[in-house]
């Protein structure tokens, strides 16, 4: 509730609420930056111990990594409900490089779902990450001026 009484239609969702959404969902869009072109990847993913896991082949978006290291990265659900909650990341992603890190996110239920070679692994340290949630509804009626 605001200092003026009124419901606000928008809530924050707490530290919990988001990794319970992130670790629900299996994909979300990768957001990279380099040479200051802005680019987003759609790409599925594992959350396991407050990180984010992803495969990929080489390309733009591990090129881009290399370049800068800084994403974002963002879910959404929606409900039957029209309830619809968002959740964005912002950290540092890394490809994986020792044999044990490797060995590790290959014990992860992260399988490519696109038909093709993605060897290697890339983590996204998060640094922070933040969730939204609203019902679907109707803009209110503006009050005269």
């Amino acid at each position: 509730m605001s200092t003026d009484g009124t419901v606000h239609p928008v809530k924050t969702l707490d530290k919990a609420a988001v990794w319970e959404l992130l670790e629900k969902h299996p994909y979300g869009r990768l957001a990279t930056e380099a040479a200051g072109l802005v680019d987003i990847f759609p790409v599925n993913y594992v959350a396991h111990q407050n990180k984010l896991y992803f495969r990929t082949a080489q390309g733009s978006k591990l090129s881009s990594l290399v370049v800068n290291d800084q994403v974002a990265f963002e879910i959404d659900e929606v409900s039957p409900e029209n309830v619809v909650r968002s959740v964005v990341v912002h950290g540092r992603a890394r490809r994986l490089e020792t044999r044990a890190e490797i060995e590790a996110a290959e014990e992860l239920p992260l399988k490519p779902w696109a038909p093709t070679l993605k060897y290697n692994f890339v983590v996204i340290d998060v640094e922070s990450a933040t969730g939204r949630e609203f019902t679907i509804g109707e803009e209110p009626e503006r009050c005269p001026v």
